[in-house]
């Protein structure tokens, strides 16, 4: 789907009965969902699927199945607070740091002055915790859950507890709280237009990113020349 198509889902799903899912992938999250059933089976099971990376888009085209275009997880994030606000759909925010949390809620508010924010809480809890966090989410009765938690935590989490917290759509977001806290910078546009935003991240977090990036992308490269020569045959 296009940005606009993605929209229109969400409209849809906020408005239909139970609990819809949203998930972007990108060629790391593919290639550890290969190897790992548990996230297979989250990812699959989702109602809304869009490409964050440019290399899925590529795959897509490379594959004869061309995807229309990239839809990343903070410009859905972005448009939906929009949305929201406009349509009046309180949201809840789960993830980041305790004050990335409180930034990004502090620039909301200001951002978005009309946006009603039900409910927001840290990423970071022990399993004995969880049950208080999933009533949280469902007593605060949002229409949207963005969740802001590193994969596959964020999936099977969301897996686990899909039918118990009680809102419209769960959106995935991954580190797009950082980045609207400031804690992060996004790449420039010229980079995003050329598919190099992974760099940009790779650049600015090496200790963190080397191995999701060039351990994830040498993987993502294997499994679409895997597929390209078994529908060649």
């Amino acid at each position: 789907m296009t940005m606009e198509q993605t929209l229109e889902a969400v409209q849809e799903l906020v408005a239909s009965p139970g609990v819809s899912q949203h998930v972007v992938i990108n060629a790391a999250k593919v290639a550890e969902a290969e190897r790992n059933s548990a996230l297979r089976d989250a990812i699959l099971s989702c109602d809304l699927i869009n490409a964050d990376g440019m290399s899925v888009v590529w795959a897509s085209r490379l594959l004869g199945t061309p995807l229309p275009e990239r839809v990343t997880g903070i410009d859905l994030m972005t448009a939906l607070f929009e949305r929201a606000e406009t349509q009046g759909w309180p949201v809840y925010l789960l993830g980041a740091e305790d004050a990335v949390i409180h930034e990004v809620v502090d620039r909301l508010r200001v951002r978005y002055p009309e946006l009603p924010i039900a409910g927001f809480r840290n990423g970071y809890w022990s399993p004995d915790q969880e049950p208080e966090v999933v009533s949280a989410v469902a007593l605060a009765d949002a229409k949207l859950l963005f969740v802001a938690m590193p994969s596959p935590r964020k999936e099977l989490f969301v897996a686990r507890h899909r039918q118990d917290l009680n809102v419209g759509l769960v959106v995935g977001v991954g580190g797009s709280f950082d980045v609207l806290a400031g804690v992060t910078k996004r790449a420039p546009d010229v980079l995003q237009r050329a598919g190099l935003e992974w760099l940009f991240r790779l650049v600015q977090e090496p200790r963190r990113m080397w191995k999701r990036y060039l351990v994830g992308n040498t993987k993502f490269i294997g499994i679409v020349a895997r597929q390209r020569l078994s529908s060649r045959r």
